[in-house]
C-alpha cells in the first residue's frame, strides 16, 4: 500500500511542478534596476545637485558590445534561440512581426551557442529568451519561453514614450 501512496505523491508534485512550469513560459517580466535617490542635497541653504544619470550595467555594456549598431531607434528585442529550439522560430515569427507593425524598433536573433560568455553574463537559462530593451540599450524586460503577441506589444508599450507610440492593431 506505501508503493501507491509514493506514485499518488509523485503524480502530484510533478502536475504542480509543471502547471507552475506553463504559469511562467513566456511571461514577460521587469527587470531589477538600481535605484539612486534623484538628488543628492548636501545642507538646507545649498540646491539640490544636478540629476546624474545612472551608469550603464554591466550587461548592458556587454550587450552593447555584441549589438554594436544593430540597436533601434526607440527600442530593440533581442531574442536568444538555438538551432534545435522549435518554440524559437514561432517566437522569430512574432517578434518580426511585431517590429514590422511598430516604426524604430529592431528585432535582434542571436545564437545562444555562439555567445556563451553573453549568456553567462546575462543569466539566460533557456531558448528562447526574449529581452526588451529601450532606446538607450539598457534591459528593461524579459521573457523566457515564447510570449504571446499580445504582451510583446504591451511590453513595448512601455517601453516606447507615449507621445512616440504608433496605433496597434494586432
Amino acid at each position: 500500500m506505501s508503493g501507491v501512496w509514493v506514485v499518488v505523491i509523485v503524480l502530484a508534485v510533478g502536475t504542480i511542478l509543471g502547471l507552475w512550469f506553463r504559469w511562467g513560459n513566456g511571461r514577460i517580466k521587469e527587470t531589477t534596476m538600481s535605484e539612486q535617490p534623484p538628488f543628492q542635497q548636501a545642507s538646507a541653504d545649498e540646491p539640490p545637485a544636478a540629476i546624474e544619470p545612472d551608469p550603464p550595467s554591466a550587461e548592458a555594456v556587454a550587450l552593447a558590445g555584441v549589438l554594436s549598431d544593430r540597436l533601434g531607434e526607440r527600442a530593440t528585442v533581442v531574442q536568444f534561440s538555438s538551432a534545435f529550439c522549435q518554440p524559437c522560430r514561432a517566437t522569430r515569427r512574432i517578434l518580426e512581426e511585431v517590429t514590422v507593425m511598430v516604426s524604430g524598433v529592431a528585432h535582434v536573433e542571436l545564437d545562444a551557442e555562439e555567445n556563451l560568455d553573453l549568456v553567462r553574463a546575462l543569466d539566460i537559462r533557456r531558448t528562447p529568451t526574449v529581452l526588451f530593451l529601450d532606446a538607450a540599450g539598457e534591459i528593461r524586460k524579459r521573457a523566457s519561453g515564447q510570449p504571446r503577441k499580445v504582451d510583446v506589444v504591451a511590453a513595448l508599450g512601455d517601453l516606447i514614450p507615449e507621445d512616440e507610440q504608433p496605433d496597434f492593431e494586432i
